[in-house]
C-alpha cells in the first residue's frame, strides 16, 4: 500500500492508502486541494491551509494526517476517546489511539480509526469496505448515530 507526503510552507499532509476507506470526504470538504482525477491527487495550493487542515480532521479513517510547519497547533485528539458503531459498517474510533499487534508494535497512531467489526476485512483490524460485499448489519435494536454522533456525510457509495 502506498505511503504519501505532500508538503506547502505551512503544512505536511501524510496519506497511507491502506486506511482510507473512500468516504470521499477529503474530495467534498478540501474545496479542491484534493481530486483523485489529478496526480498527485493532493495539491495543498489548490485551497487555503484551514481548509486542507479542516477536510483532513473531517476523514474517518485516519488515512489522511497532518502536521503543522508553521508554528500552528496540530490536530487534538478528542477526549475521552469515543468508539462509535457507524450503522452496517466499522467502528469509528476518535481520541489518542494507537492499534498494536499483539507483540505490542504499532500498525499506526492517529486521532482517528476505522475498525473492521464484520470480521471479512483484508486489512484486519482496519476496515477494507468489506462489509458491504458481505452483507454485514449490526444489530437492528442498537440505536442508529444522529449527525452529531459521528461523521455525517460518509457515503453509503464507494468513490470510483
Amino acid at each position: 500500500m502506498a505511503h504519501r507526503t505532500y508538503e506547502s510552507d505551512a503544512v505536511r499532509v501524510l496519506w497511507d492508502s491502506s486506511l482510507c476507506i473512500h468516504s470521499g470526504i477529503c474530495l467534498r470538504k478540501g474545496n479542491g486541494a484534493f481530486d483523485t482525477r489529478r496526480r498527485p491527487w493532493v495539491d495543498l495550493e489548490a485551497a487555503d491551509t484551514a481548509t486542507v487542515v479542516a477536510a483532513i480532521e473531517s476523514c474517518p479513517s485516519g488515512a489522511l494526517r497532518y502536521e503543522r510547519l508553521d508554528g500552528t497547533e496540530g490536530e487534538v485528539p478528542p477526549v475521552p476517546t469515543t468508539i462509535i458503531p457507524w450503522p452496517d459498517g466499522p467502528l469509528m474510533v476518535r481520541g489518542a489511539i494507537e492499534v498494536t499487534d499483539r507483540a505490542g508494535n504499532a500498525f499506526t497512531a492517529s486521532p482517528r480509526a476505522a475498525l473492521c467489526r464484520c470480521g471479512e476485512s483484508g486489512n484486519q483490524p482496519f476496515c477494507d469496505l468489506s462489509h458491504r460485499e458481505a452483507g454485514f448489519t449490526d444489530n437492528p435494536l442498537a440505536p442508529r448515530p444522529d449527525d452529531a454522533a459521528g461523521p455525517s456525510d460518509i457515503s453509503d457509495e464507494p468513490l470510483a
